[in-house]
């Protein structure tokens, strides 16, 4: 069973706070590199403070941070780095990656960008398409932010390895049993980017649900790319805790917590059909009902005020059944 968390409201904020807080010193160092000190081992601190957080309870943690990504104050490309990190977390163990691998490859999440910070929070800002000079960041950030970590004191070669891997399109036409681990870890990286990246709103654009997201990153995927774009669905659910659903009686919803059933979440139920909401939301197990999921929301198409402190609190109740 699960550690269950949220028993009052400080264990809410403590929560919610150490993710915020998380994010934004993760935005600060990406933000400034270079006056960063031990910048390498500021990212290991930051990897293994995740870790701890979703070690605590992986459906809170969860559910906080899709809460984040659709709501960040921070700016996006800490944000977008933190989901991809935590991510690429859940579908290495999933996977079953070896702990030293799984190590360079959230450290790669964490700074794939580096070289483009300013830039992806210019873009994510912007509704015209990215101009020449722009495109042209964007094309070098692989390979310039690998070599950006060197000089920051990065030494793991295969960390460095996977930010430079991280786009190259030949990844989707190697065999990954014949592959170096690096390819291995950055085909994986590359299938949560693209995965974090359409569930993340732009100025130019609402991002998209979590399971229209998901399966497109399916559908896309060459057979190759099939074994993570199903750890990322295994490991999550196609409506992963923390995103908003339409029920089948037209009752909107919020998943707070994966079940034993795959991709049949316990949900909270929040709003009535004529878009009233609930005072008191009530837990709602699909697995054990005929009221069922009918569709994924995005973040942007609920616009209410919810308490999810409660909310969460209905997710812990739900633990304590599993």
């Amino acid at each position: 069973m699960p550690a269950v968390t949220i028993h009052n409201e400080y264990e809410y904020e403590d929560m919610l706070g150490q993710w915020s807080d998380l994010e934004s010193g993760l935005s600060v160092i990406l933000n400034n590199p270079g006056s960063t000190q031990e910048f390498a081992h500021r990212v290991v601190q930051y990897d293994r403070w995740m870790q701890g957080l979703m070690q605590r309870d992986p459906d809170v943690g969860l559910y906080l941070l899709f809460q984040l990504a659709s709501n960040s104050p921070v700016g996006y490309s800490a944000s977008h780095a933190l989901v991809c990190a935590t991510l690429c977390h859940v579908v290495a163990s999933e996977l079953g990656v070896s702990p030293s691998e799984r190590d360079s490859l959230v450290r790669a999440a964490l700074t794939m960008n580096i070289a483009m910070t300013a830039l992806q929070n210019e873009l994510a800002n912007q509704t015209e398409k990215p101009t020449p000079e722009q495109q042209a960041i964007i094309r070098a950030h692989a390979i310039k932010g690998a070599m950006m970590l060197a000089n920051l004191g990065v030494l793991d070669t295969q960390w460095l390895d996977i930010v430079t891997a991280h786009h190259d399109e030949v990844l989707e036409r190697q065999d990954p049993r014949l592959s170096p681990p690096a390819t291995r870890l950055a085909r994986i990286l590359k299938v949560v980017d693209r995965y974090a990246a359409m569930i993340s709103p732009r100025l130019s654009r609402s991002g998209r649900s979590a399971a229209e997201s998901a399966r497109t990153v399916l559908a896309n995927a060459s057979e190759k790319s099939d074994e993570i774009g199903h750890a990322l669905v295994r490991a999550v659910g196609l409506c992963p805790p923390g995103t908003y659903v339409r029920m089948d009686n037209d009752e909107l919803a919020v998943v707070v917590r994966r079940s034993s059933k795959h991709n049949l979440p316990y949900v909270a139920i929040v709003g009535k059909a004529n878009g009233e909401l609930i005072p008191t939301p009530r837990l709602h197990r699909t697995a054990d009902n005929n009221l069922r999921i009918r569709s994924a929301l995005t973040a942007s198409a609920v616009r209410a005020r919810l308490n999810h402190f409660h909310i969460l609190q209905l997710g812990s109740f739900a633990a304590q059944t599993l």
